[in-house]
């Protein structure tokens, strides 16, 4: 019988010490594949998974609110809707003010349904912020690479304590 000890990761069998250095290897090869597409990312990349942490934020913060223009409970698939679409003012890109749980059927095939968004919008945020929104729309924005990861942590934190 094979000999245990507590400082041991394996018995001293040897199928038992291939197939652990095998896990081992296999790990440190998904490791050093992690490292290397982390260093090539791009500025665009890094934007991309900035938008799909951002809106998952969006709708899990929204998830027990109605769509912010009709008003129908989210239900199943919702997107996070825009007010100021993302084309035109992309320095509200991120802004939680500008960005709302919406129907697919708002969001997508009523172009944002943009007119019941608004009306909805300022008595969701209120005056004071939909003014300093509608403000905002005109200042430029530019995010590095480390200001991108950084929202990236900050907005999985907000994720998990949801």
């Amino acid at each position: 019988m094979p000999t245990i000890s507590t400082l041991q990761p394996t018995c001293t069998k040897v199928s038992c010490v291939l197939q652990y250095a095998k896990r081992t290897k296999a790990k440190e090869a998904s490791t050093e594949i992690k490292r290397m597409r982390e260093k090539i990312k791009t500025l665009s990349d890094y934007r991309k998974e900035l938008q799909q942490v951002f809106n998952k934020f969006i709708r899990e913060r929204d998830k027990m609110s109605p769509c912010i223009s009709c008003g129908k409970p989210l239900t199943g698939k919702y997107d996070a809707g825009h007010y100021f679409s993302v084309g035109s003012y992309p320095n509200l890109r991120f802004d939680e003010d500008n960005v709302h749980g919406q129907c697919v059927e708002c969001n997508q095939h009523k172009h944002g349904n943009l007119i019941e968004y608004g009306e909805h919008l300022l008595k969701r945020i209120g005056g004071p912020a939909y003014d300093n929104l509608y403000a905002r729309r005109i200042q430029p924005l530019r995010l590095s690479v480390d200001q991108m990861k950084e929202l990236i942590k900050i907005y999985k934190q907000k994720i998990k304590h949801i």
